[in-house]
């Protein structure tokens, strides 16, 4: 039962902003009345981490789930048996797969719509946002490139520009959209990518910053190829 259950909260990002966040002017509820600021905080931490990997509350069975919580602390004995955990977690599993499916799949379709954004067979969208005229690399060429990598709500996960630093490595040795593209680049180009999840991490995403099915922007300059 714990991997189960480690499984399917380690399947999705750990991070605050995917939680739900508080809508500024928005009519706010009333604060909860807390008799133990450390058993709320300790709670207050489970859920932000079940938000956080996609969860809602209508997914979950709130008194359910305190019991769970209370008896693993009692040290009692789980009053299910791991074998119906297991189904019931799978099934959970897969149905927020098909919610964050859908929600690519939706971004994507939008995002093709916007001026200048090319895709390719493979599903890989680009747009053109400098063009240069150097050298094209090849699957054998190392590469090096600035680049900031962001989620679909904005986030900054990843960027070689904050760090000031270009990164270099070969074509072959990263996600496949991100081969595609190099593949099809010159030196000065720099292009926004939207990569599907099929061509970034799938299903089991990169956790604890990028979760399953998630499509991901980059913005990419081609500064070098080495053949």
């Amino acid at each position: 039962m714990r991997f189960l259950v480690c499984t399917l909260w380690c399947f999705f990002p750990f991070t605050a902003a995917l939680a739900q966040q508080a809508v500024p002017g928005a009519a706010q509820p009333a604060p909860t009345k807390v008799s133990d600021p450390a058993s709320y905080g300790i709670g207050y931490d489970i859920g932000q981490n079940i938000a956080s990997g996609g969860l809602t509350a209508a997914d979950l069975n709130t008194s359910d789930l305190v019991a769970g919580i209370v008896d693993a602390v009692s040290q009692k004995e789980p009053a299910v048996s791991p074998e119906v955990v297991q189904q019931a977690m799978e099934q959970l599993l897969q149905k927020i797969l098909a919610r964050k499916n859908a929600a690519a799949t939706k971004f994507l379709e939008e995002n093709k719509k916007k001026d200048g954004v090319q895709v390719t067979d493979s599903g890989l969208q680009y747009q053109v946002l400098k063009q240069g005229n150097g050298a094209s690399p090849n699957v054998t060429s190392r590469v090096t490139v600035h680049y900031e990598g962001r989620l679909t709500n904005g986030e900054v996960f990843d960027s070689s520009i904050q760090r000031g630093q270009p990164a270099t490595f070969g074509v072959s040795q990263v996600i496949p959209g991100w081969t595609e593209a190099l593949l099809r680049m010159k030196v000065g180009d720099k292009w926004r990518l939207v990569i599907p999840p099929n061509l970034a991490y799938g299903e089991r995403g990169s956790p604890p910053v990028i979760g399953p099915n998630e499509p991901l922007i980059f913005d990419v300059e081609l500064l070098q190829v080495d053949q």
